[in-house]
Parts: structure tokens; sequence; C-alpha cells
């Protein structure tokens, strides 16, 4: 088991330190395809200022950490499905969803699947002459399916991988590549249970764009009358990385008692298109049987400063707890942006 400890973080830190590497003194922003895949999906980890890679289980985890779905999730067992809607600004749509369940009964042995839908809806197809519109619409998405595969390589280590699919999608256009994220959690029983936690997602390849709308006639010969001038051929379209990211975290209960929590994280991040940054939360529950109540807030993008336009997170959930051994949980969350309003989350998960 200590081998299987040891090549782990021997992975992640080698794929950690080459990212920190492509880092360099200039500005990477925006020249990554898919960034879509770095905002995080669900309720919970939005109130926490993207803070959520460290403390995570259940269907939830598949988006964040794929070792979280080793965990007993709230509902003291492995199995739990999960939704989440997003009406992120100007009518654009997230959606995500999962479900996972053990397939061993010991080592918290599970498997996930997990959607991420981003849809951009429809918009009115204009060219030069009908610059109004042609009365012909175009739809846009993004998306991100994936498969998850977890367990406890110790009573305490727990460390999960997924391969997914990565699609983006306008009009005729489609890029696609296959990614892989791998994590670990830690916990350990120093102040009240620290939990350490770290992550690499979107490892994969290149995508570019391919489709009907690169196609164009060449006339080989120019100069000559009579040959074949409609050859069809395809304009060669630039490559684009996907947003390679590594996250180290930390979870410190800073109250712990029969009835009551107090939950501080923080989360570094480092993206091949951006700066180093660091993300915290904090989440205050009352505890019961039957039923947790948690009330959470967070400052995400610390580093990033004036580069980004919304820090301030928060937001509420609850898990009730029925005589039918199935448990309920729902989370609400809202980020507010200076120039674009305000975002609402919903998350509704089952625990079964």
């Amino acid at each position: 088991m200590n081998k299987k400890i040891i090549l782990t973080l021997t992975v992640l830190v080698f794929t950690a330190s080459s990212l920190f590497a492509q880092s360099g003194q200039e500005s990477r922003v925006a020249t990554t395809a898919a960034p879509f895949l770095t905002l995080g999906v669900g309720a919970k980890g939005a109130a926490l200022g993207n803070a959520n890679s460290v403390y995570v289980s259940g269907a939830e985890a598949l988006f964040w950490n794929p070792a979280g779905i080793s965990i007993q999730n709230p509902g003291d067992s492995y199995s739990s499905s999960f939704i989440s809607v997003n009406q992120y600004f100007v009518d654009v749509d997230i959606y995500g969803t999962g479900i996972v369940i053990p397939v061993g009964k010991k080592n918290g042995q599970s498997i996930g699947i997990g959607l991420n839908y981003v849809d951009y809806g429809r918009m009115d197809v204009r060219t030069v002459e009908m610059q109004e519109g042609t009365g012909a619409t175009f739809g846009a998405h993004d998306l991100s399916l994936g498969i998850t595969y977890a367990q406890n390589l110790t009573e305490s280590f727990h460390f999960g991988t997924s391969v997914k699919l990565v699609q983006q999608k306008i009009y005729d256009m489609v890029a696609e590549a296959i990614a892989i994220d791998m994590g670990f959690l830690l916990k350990t029983d120093y102040l009240n249970g620290l939990t350490i936690g770290a992550s690499i997602t979107n490892f994969g390849r290149d995508m570019t764009m391919a489709g009907i709308n690169t196609e164009t006639y060449v006339d080989l010969d120019t100069q000559s009358e009579g040959n074949n001038d409609g050859i069809i051929g395809n304009i060669k379209l630039d490559n684009w990385e996907l947003p390679l990211s590594f996250k180290f975290g930390v979870m410190v209960p800073a109250i712990k008692r029969k009835n009551l929590e107090l939950l501080l994280l923080s989360e570094v991040q480092q993206t091949n298109d951006n700066q180093i940054n660091l993300d915290s939360g904090s989440e205050l529950s009352y505890l019961s049987n039957t039923v947790k109540f948690h009330v959470r807030a967070g400052y995400k993008d610390l580093f990033l400063g004036n580069n980004v336009d919304s820090h301030f997170t928060y937001g509420t959930g609850f898990t009730l707890k029925t005589s039918t051994g199935i448990s309920i949980g729902v989370d609400f969350a809202q980020v507010p942006f200076e120039y674009l309003g305000n975002t609402s989350i919903i998350d509704v998960k089952l625990y079964y």
C-alpha cells in the first residue's frame, strides 16, 4: 500500500511541476480550449469559493476530485445521484448530473458517470446580405462526459481517476478530445481531522475545430482553363490546449462538536492559462441524526485581483435523512458579478 501511495504522489507532483514550468511571466489568458472545464459544477463548491476539491464526496465529487467518490457521503453510503442547474449570465445555462455506485464490498471501491453540459442557447443566422437574419437559427454547447473509478488505498488515503470526452460545438463545427483527471484525499487525526487533497484535471490532447464550414473550393491552376476548378479543400485550423489545472488544498475543522461544526478550507490552483491563484471558503453546520443544515461563504480568485469580475460567494444547504434510509440534499448558491449581475445555482442530491 505504501508503494501505491508513493507512486500516486510522485505522479501528481511531477505533473504539477510540469504545469508550473509551463506558466511563465507572460499572460496566457484565453489561450486554451474548453474554458468551461475550470468553472466547477454545483452550488456547494460555488458557495465555498471553488475551494471544494478537498471537501467533497458522492456524485458531486465527479466534477471536483475523483477520489471523493470513495468517501462515504452525507447519507453514510457510497451510492448517490446529483443534478445541478446554474443560471449563468447572458442566457447561458450550465447543467451537471452524475451517479455513483459501489462496486466492491471493501476499500470504498466505486465507479461513477458524470455529465457537464453548457447550453449557449439559440442564435440567429446572419449573412453579409441578410444582416437582420435569414430566419434560421443555430446553437452552441460545451460538453464533458466521463467515467470515474476510486478506492481507498488505506483507511485514510483515497485515490481516484476519471477518463472523459470533452466536446465543443457551434453550428456545424465541432472539436473533441479525451482527457484524464486524477486526485487524492488524505484524512489525518491532526487538528480535529485535518484533510489534505490534490487534483490534476483536464490532462489530454489538444482540440481542433472541424466541420463543413472549413471546406472551400480550390483551383490548383488559376492560369489554365478547362481544368477542375472545384476541388474541395479544408482550411487548417490551430490546435488549442485543454485548461490543465492543478489544485492543492487543506480543510480544517475549526469547531467540531456534536451538533455544531465549522470548517475552514483553502486551495491553491495553477492552470496553464493563468497565474497561480487561491480560493478559500468556510461552512458552518448544524448537525442532528435526521437533519444537517449548512451556511457557506467563500472568496475566490484572491491572487487575480481586478482581472476577474467576482470574488465573494455564498449559499446554504441541507440534508434530510428519511425513514426509508434515503437522504435528500438541496444546496443553493449565488455568485454576484459586478457588471454581469448575479448567477444562481441549485443542486438536488440523493444518497441511498
